[in-house]
C-alpha cells in the first residue's frame, strides 16, 4: 500500500462540485485507488510527501503522431494549411523513418508527455505501407512498456493514394488492401489487445481519415471487422473545410453522415479534431455516444479552425484532449494543451460580439475533466479520475518556479498558470514512472543527441 500525504489541493478529474477534492490524501492499493480523503498511514504503509503540491489525476491523450516528434518546426511547412502541411512535412519525410527513427521519436515524445504529467497515450500510428520492413506496432509497444505508461495504438493506414501522390508514389506512401489493414489489426489484437478496463494494452481500428483515406464499402468493412474482433474505432474527421467540400461533393452528405452510413458512430467510436461539424451532426454523435479527441494546439498551429467542444460536452458528446503530432504541435505536451483550451474557448465565445466577454465559456475544472476523465471514458479505460476503484494514475505538481507564486487558487496552477510544473511524482498503476522530474533509467542529454540525429537523418533523406 502507498500514502500520498499532505497535497495542498487534489483535483479528482470528475466534473462538477466534485472536481475537488481539497486537502486530501489519497491510499493506493494494488494499483487502484482506495481512498481519498483525511487518511492516517497504516502499518507497514509507504508513503510520498506531497507538501506544497498539488495532485491532479494523470492526463489521458487520447490522439498522437509519435512518429512526427522528430519532425518539429520543418521550416518550409511552418506556414502551411493542413493539406499543403501533409504534402511537405509528415508525407514527404516519412521515407526516412525506420525502425531507429521510429524508436527514438516514439521514446521523445512518450518522454514529453510523461513530464506533463500524461500516463496514457493513444498513438494514431500510420507509417505503414506494403512491404514495411519492420513492426511499427512492436517498437511502440515496446517503449511504451520501457517507459511504464499506459498505451493505446491505433493502427491506421489508407487504401486510397493521398493528394499530392497520385503518380510516382514513394513506397513509404503506397496504400494497402484493405484485407492486409483488418488481418493487420486481428494479429495485433490477438497480441497486445486487452479488454479490461485497467489494461495497459489496447489497439484501435484507426484508418488515416474515413472520408478520403478509404472507399465507402471498406469504411463498412473496417467497422464491421473492429466489432468482430472487439477493438474500439478512432479517425480524423472534419478538420478543416476540406472534408465538407469533398463529402459534400462526392456523397452529397456531411462527413458525420457520411460516417453514420457506414457505422462509423458509436460509443466505441471517436473521432480527432472536429472543427466544422453542425448542430445536427452534434447531436448525432452524442445519441451514439461517440467521443472527441479536441486537439487545440494543431488546430490552432495549421489554422483549420475551432473545435466547439464546450457545446459538443453540453450536448452530450464525451470530450477529451489530444496533443496530436508534434510536427503541427511544437510543444508535445498536455499541459500546453489544457491552457491555451482555457483561454481558446473564452477568446472564441467572447470573439462573436454577441456577448460581453467569453470568460465563462470553459473553467479549469472543465479542462481537466476534459483531459482526464473524459480521455478515460473515450479510451474505455477506468483512469483519469481520483476516487476509489479507479486506476491509481496520479501526476503529483510542485509548485515551485515563480510563475506560480502569487497565486489565490494553487489548484489552477498547472493549467491556468502555464509553463510545466515540477512533477515530483507521476504514477501509473501505482508504479512511479517520473520521480523529482526524472524519468528513472532515462539518460535525457543521450535522447537529445539521438533526436539531434535522427532529424539529420530525415532531413537529408
Amino acid at each position: 500500500m502507498t500514502l500520498i500525504l499532505g497535497a495542498q489541493a487534489v483535483m479528482t478529474g470528475l466534473a462538477g462540485k466534485a472536481a475537488r477534492a481539497g486537502k486530501a490524501d489519497i491510499r493506493i492499493r494494488n494499483g487502484r485507488i482506495a481512498a481519498v480523503g483525511q487518511l492516517a498511514p497504516e502499518p507497514g504503509e509507504k508513503t510520498i510527501d506531497a507538501t506544497d503540491c498539488v495532485v491532479y489525476p494523470a492526463w489521458v491523450n487520447t490522439h498522437h503522431h509519435l512518429f512526427q516528434t522528430v519532425m518539429k518546426g520543418v521550416p518550409g511547412g511552418l506556414d502551411m494549411a493542413l493539406r499543403d502541411w501533409l504534402v511537405n512535412v509528415p508525407s514527404r519525410y516519412r521515407g526516412g523513418v525506420d525502425e531507429h527513427v521510429l524508436r527514438i521519436s516514439a521514446r521523445l515524445g512518450m518522454v514529453e508527455l510523461m513530464l506533463s504529467g500524461c500516463a496514457t497515450i493513444a498513438d494514431h500510428h500510420y507509417h505503414y505501407y506494403p512491404g514495411i520492413a519492420f513492426d511499427g506496432a512492436a517498437v511502440l509497444f515496446e517503449e511504451a512498456e520501457r517507459l511504464g505508461v499506459r498505451f493505446v495504438l491505433c493502427r491506421g493506414g489508407m487504401t486510397l493514394k493521398a493528394p499530392g501522390y497520385e503518380v510516382d508514389t514513394p513506397p513509404w506512401m503506397m496504400p494497402e488492401p484493405v484485407d492486409d489493414i483488418i488481418d493487420d489489426v486481428a494479429r495485433l489484437a490477438g497480441r497486445y489487445h486487452d479488454p479490461d478496463e485497467y489494461a495497459f494494452r489496447r489497439i484501435v481500428m484507426a484508418p488515416t481519415t474515413p472520408t478520403y483515406r478509404v472507399r465507402p464499402a471498406e469504411l463498412l468493412q473496417l467497422a464491421r471487422a473492429a466489432r468482430r474482433l472487439g477493438v474500439r474505432m478512432h479517425s480524423h474527421l472534419s478538420e478543416n473545410i476540406d472534408y465538407l467540400v469533398f463529402c459534400r461533393e462526392r456523397f452529397g452528405m456531411r462527413p458525420v453522415e457520411h460516417c453514420a452510413e457506414h457505422e462509423w458512430l458509436g460509443d466505441d467510436v471517436w473521432f480527432a479534431h472536429l472543427c466544422h461539424v453542425s448542430d445536427s451532426e452534434i447531436e448525432m454523435m452524442a445519441r451514439a455516444g461517440t467521443g472527441v479527441a479536441h486537439c487545440p494546439g494543431a488546430n490552432c498551429r495549421l489554422g483549420s479552425g475551432i473545435a466547439p467542444a464546450p457545446r459538443m460536452k453540453a450536448a452530450g458528446m464525451p470530450v477529451s484532449l489530444g496533443v496530436d503530432g508534434a510536427a503541427a504541435n511544437e510543444p508535445g505536451d498536455i499541459l500546453a494543451e489544457a491552457h491555451l483550451a482555457w483561454y481558446l474557448h473564452r477568446a472564441h465565445k467572447g470573439a462573436g460580439g454577441t456577448v460581453d466577454g467569453g470568460a465563462d465559456a470553459v473553467s479549469v475544472e472543465d479542462i481537466i475533466h476534459w483531459g482526464t476523465a473524459g480521455g478515460g471514458q473515450v479510451l474505455g479505460l477506468k483512469t483519469g479520475v481520483l476516487a476509489p476503484g479507479y486506476a491509481a494514475d496520479v501526476a503529483i505538481y510542485e509548485l515551485s518556479d515563480p510563475r506560480y507564486f502569487g497565486l489565490h487558487d494553487p489548484a489552477i496552477a498547472p493549467v491556468a498558470s502555464g509553463g510545466r510544473p515540477h512533477l515530483r511524482r507521476l504514477l501509473c498503476g501505482g508504479k512511479t514512472i517520473v520521480e523529482d522530474d526524472r524519468i528513472p533509467g532515462l539518460d535525457l542529454a543521450e535522447l537529445g543527441a539521438q533526436a539531434r540525429e535522427a532529424v539529420g537523418k530525415l532531413r537529408f533523406h
